[in-house]
């Protein structure tokens, strides 16, 4: 099997990073998309020691998106920088990738899709994470074929017909490529069913269930390291949390519910990604409410509400079903900004999973959905039961409680289908 053109790929460190804008589009919004791109290097350790924003007068171009000239003036400002790689923010396509190669010969050449690509792969950690990332990589790979073989190509005189070495080697390891996407989708297949089989068992507890979705880097991990009170890997880069991370929550009251961090969405992710991750994505898809993290520090938070939303619905998720939490109050933000996220939604919710300020109003929010599911019961508990009474006080929220003529414990419970089944034997008839 052949290797991944990218682990093939010699080490690059200096990158001069590229965005375009159309006729109509302001440039400061490609700006802003140059400096996520910045960040998103910063994690593969590359560092941009420039950035070229072209205006483009018409419809991208075929041969290199951008006219010949502006693609000269590219290339003589990548020897002038001695960068050794070449980034666009925009996908482009891989007879782009191949002609920008020639034109800037000795230096590496990707788009914002494969760095997205790489970071993945480098944080995946559970088998399903690693099969999803070679998944896309491979996808990703295959129409790229053709450039990664030409320098085995050798010009036979003579024949018109006649076939170079490359030709033959790019149909072997497209077949290959081909088996092994089968193979991997095959097996995520049964990851899948496993994953469904673990929803039943939630399921059958009628549990709630939520799932934490938002921007990359907004916080998600911090959240759910606060609320489940357990160690949940939370750190400041983009993308450092790719694999679903399901905690037991107990609320205030008393009352039982299951959150998932998932992972976090960007800008232009790339859609063979969105499908590769829609196991993982999927917990957002069937949990009975979302929380959306959005960080009101970052001059951004309208994009990234649109992003993240735009994501759901292709996911089909019910975006219905949403508590808005606007994270980072802690930071340094505009006070305009916390207006304007009021004016626009009334009901958000604004924290610091950092310091805890204002989790009490969320936890009251998603103790206010978790009683959906609750039901109400009346039990009577024998005077040598002392542990179902504890329970109760421990897992449920008691209504009322009292005594009966011969010491038994009467007591109203607001409590869920797991807990439920426990006190079953003392519901009173």
């Amino acid at each position: 099997m052949i290797e991944v053109e990218q682990e093939a790929r010699k080490r690059v460190e200096r990158a001069l990073i590229v965005g375009c804008a159309s006729a109509a589009e302001d440039t400061g919004r490609v700006h802003a998309h140059l400096d996520e791109l910045s960040e998103l290097l910063g994690n593969l350790d590359i560092a941009v020691i420039g950035r070229a924003v072209v205006k483009l007068k018409e419809a991208p171009h075929a041969q290199y998106y951008v006219g010949s000239g502006k693609a000269q003036e590219i290339a003589d400002m990548l020897e002038e920088l001695n960068a050794d790689v070449l980034v666009f923010d925009m996908d482009i396509t891989p007879t782009q990738q191949r002609n920008w190669s020639r034109l800037c010969r000795k230096v590496t050449v990707i788009d914002r899709q494969e760095v997205i690509l790489d970071i993945f792969a480098d944080r995946a950690s559970t088998r399903e994470a690693v099969m999803q990332v070679e998944l896309a990589r491979w996808r990703y790979q295959l129409p790229r074929l053709a450039g990664a073989w030409t320098h085995f190509s050798r010009q036979r005189g003579g024949s018109v017909n006649a076939k170079g070495e490359g030709e033959s080697q790019i149909e072997l390891d497209r077949r290959q490529i081909k088996m092994r996407i089968a193979r991997l989708e095959k097996e995520l297949s049964e990851v899948r069913k496993q994953r469904a089989t673990g929803r039943k068992r939630r399921e059958r507890h009628d549990v709630p269930h939520g799932a934490i979705v938002g921007y990359t880097n907004a916080g998600k991990s911090s959240l759910l390291k606060l609320l489940s009170g357990r160690d949940v890997m939370a750190e400041d880069k983009l993308f450092a949390t790719l694999d679903p991370m399901t905690r037991k929550v107990v609320l205030p009251d008393n009352q039982t519910i299951l959150l998932t961090d998932t992972v976090g969405f960007v800008r232009k992710l790339p859609h063979d990604l969105v499908e590769a991750f829609k196991s993982t994505l999927e917990e957002a898809v069937l949990a009975d409410f979302l929380i959306l993290v959005l960080d009101l520090a970052s001059p951004e938070i309208d994009e990234h509400w649109d992003t993240t939303l735009s994501v759901l619905k292709e996911l089909g998720a019910d975006t219905d079903k949403i508590l808005v939490v606007f994270n980072k109050i802690d930071q340094p933000h505009d006070e305009l900004a916390r207006i304007r996220a009021r004016t626009l939604f009334a009901n958000g919710i604004f924290i610091s999973a950092a310091t805890g300020e204002g989790v009490d109003m969320l936890l009251k929010s998603i103790a206010q959905i978790a009683s959906e599911h609750a039901r109400v019961v009346q039990v009577v508990i024998p005077p040598q039961r002392g542990d179902m009474v504890a329970l109760a006080y421990e897992r449920t929220t008691v209504l009322d409680a009292g005594y009966d003529e011969v010491g038994n414990t009467l007591m109203t419970l607001s409590v869920n289908a797991f807990y439920r089944e426990k006190f079953n034997g003392f519901i009173k008839k």
